[in-house]
């Protein structure tokens, strides 16, 4: 019997999300926020990938297959796959839900002991809840446990009441709450296959005679160089890998509860990391990577040796990364362009000194003045994510972030919205701020979420040095996407360009209406793909049919 099915990423029915966050009001925060990822085309919320699938664009190299913002191998299969199999169990894994559901299917038709049902980029329960039903009418015998961002957010949020409600409505047999849970599942594995009650295991919530049991959470920590990835069990891998080479952050940022989750800063050494690079290589489809650490260019001098490291082996991959701009300079600039970076996630967050001081930041206005234009200078596409509206944001630090904008030019950038999170240091200081509300529903003394939510459409439709980076369905990894399938930036920037022009036409509505037809023919002609051209040729091992 198969121990365990890995369920990766369920994306949901767009649409059905988008009327339930319309359900919050159209006025609120949340459904502010989404509003501006999404068109309104023929009566149906499309995000800009999804027009790309529906009008059926053929790509640069005649494959019409559907555009996907998650196509990839997602990184919590890899790892967890990882640790189950060297523990001595059995795994199958469905990368993306609704892609996969025949096969899904099929799978569970063989009654596997379990599934594990990830929830890493899920903010409501509706995609565990959809799938948690799947296996019950497929196979109703099989086990179900969820565990994973969503889980734990919601344990350290919630009353025990209101948690046991979700824990209802989701449906699930057992729940991991732990911010790292390989070994709990290791240890619920253990006592399924032998028939044994999950009682006295650390950081597992089961039901029993109706009623659900807490038990006791402890801290889990699974060593980077103890548990990395075994790359042979997963194959075909594709064009793209997401990895790690860090745990958690060093920093605290107040508006962050990241650290406050995942434990101490560590990170692997530069010959682990070496030793990754070898094994993804030897899946000679592997293009592009996407490094997931939050702080992937911390302690400086490492990654400097990682660059080096990567130019001397010649990898030839293209990649992606967060990077911080006040823990770089000039020779890290160069090294991270000849290594093959050809983007990077800024965390600038305001271009006040003020705000960036409030935030606990160690970045300040002068550090992404200098990186931003020297990152462009070699290459490397920038995207600035901002935070309107944190406690003490007035009019006048806005303007010192629009102006940041206007003088650095990343090639793109996305504000969004504070978020009033319990769980971030900020939430211990809300009297001093005058915080009420929570989530995307707040006030404090000198902004509200409303006012903060005017800036953001303001900069929406008015900024131009820089442009607006779509983010349900889409992020800087998406334009690396569409480059491997055959646009070029330019091209890219052309086309995201226009589906904002379309997104722009219905804010300020209260009820979105269909968008024009010469904002959809913009779209069509920005989306048209020239044949396989030499500028436009996928790297080495990339999938062309």
């Amino acid at each position: 019997m198969l121990d365990c099915v890995i369920v990766g990423h369920n994306d949901g029915d767009f649409p059905t999300q988008v009327e339930m966050v319309a359900g919050m009001g159209r006025d609120s925060g949340a459904y502010r926020d989404l509003s501006l990822a999404f068109m309104q085309w023929e009566g149906v919320p499309t995000r800009a990938l999804d027009f790309l699938t529906r009008q059926r664009v053929v790509d640069g190299y005649g494959d019409d297959r559907r555009y996907h913002n998650l196509e990839m191998l997602w990184p919590t299969i890899t790892y967890l796959g990882s640790f189950l199999h060297r523990h001595g169990y059995s795994f199958d894994y469905v990368n993306l839900f609704q892609d996969e559901k025949e096969r899904f299917a099929a799978v569970l038709a063989d009654e596997p002991l379990s599934v594990a049902v990830t929830t890493t980029l899920y903010v409501m329960p509706d995609p565990a809840v959809e799938v948690v039903r799947f296996v019950r009418e497929h196979s109703p015998k099989t086990k179900v446990i969820v565990g994973g961002p969503f889980v734990a957010n919601y344990a350290r949020q919630s009353s025990r009441p209101a948690f046991s409600q979700v824990l209802n409505l989701v449906g699930a047999d057992v729940y991991v709450v732990s911010s790292e849970g390989e070994n709990t599942l290791v240890n619920v594995l253990a006592a399924l296959r032998e028939g044994k009650s999950l009682r006295g295991i650390p950081n597992v919530i089961f039901r029993e005679n109706g009623e659900w049991v807490f038990n006791d959470e402890e801290i889990e920590r699974n060593p980077l160089e103890q548990n990395m990835v075994d790359y042979s069990l997963f194959s075909p891998l594709g064009n793209f890998v997401t990895l790690r080479t860090a745990k958690s952050c060093p920093f605290s940022c107040s508006f962050c509860g990241f650290p406050a989750r995942s434990g101490k800063y560590v990170y692997l050494q530069t010959e682990l990391v070496e030793l990754e690079l070898d094994r993804i290589r030897e899946h000679t489809s592997v293009t592009n990577l996407t490094i997931i650490d939050d702080t992937v260019n911390v302690p400086k001098v490492r990654f400097k040796e990682i660059l080096r490291m990567m130019i001397r082996k010649n990898y030839g991959f293209r990649w992606n990364s967060f990077y911080r701009s006040d823990h770089g300079d000039d020779e890290t600039i160069e090294l991270m362009a000849e290594a093959g970076c050809e983007g990077v996630f800024l965390g600038v967050e305001s271009g006040s000194d003020q705000m960036l001081k409030a935030m606990n930041k160690t970045a300040r206005r002068r550090d992404y003045l200098r990186a931003i234009p020297r990152l462009r200078q070699v290459g490397i596409v920038t995207h600035a994510n901002l935070i309107i509206g944190f406690p003490g944001e007035t009019r006048e630090t806005v303007d010192e972030t629009r102006s940041l904008l206007a003088e650095a030019q990343p090639d793109f950038f996305r504000p969004q919205l504070w978020y009033a999170d319990p769980i971030t240091p900020i939430w211990e200081r809300r009297a001093e701020f005058d915080v009420s509300g929570s989530m995307f529903n707040w006030r404090h003394r000198t902004m509200t979420a409303g006012q903060a939510a005017d800036v953001i459409d303001d900069m929406f439709l008015n900024t131009r040095e820089s442009i607006w980076l779509p983010q349900s369905g889409f992020e800087l990894w998406s334009v690396f996407y569409l480059m491997r399938r055959g646009m070029a930036l330019d091209q890219v920037k052309q086309y995201v360009r226009a589906f904002n022009a379309a997104v722009a036409e219905n804010v300020g509505r209260s009820t979105p209406v269909d968008v024009s037809a010469a904002a959809v023919n913009r779209l069509i002609e920005s989306a048209t793909f020239e044949p396989n051209g030499a500028d436009r040729a996928p790297l080495p091992g990339a999938i062309t049919a």
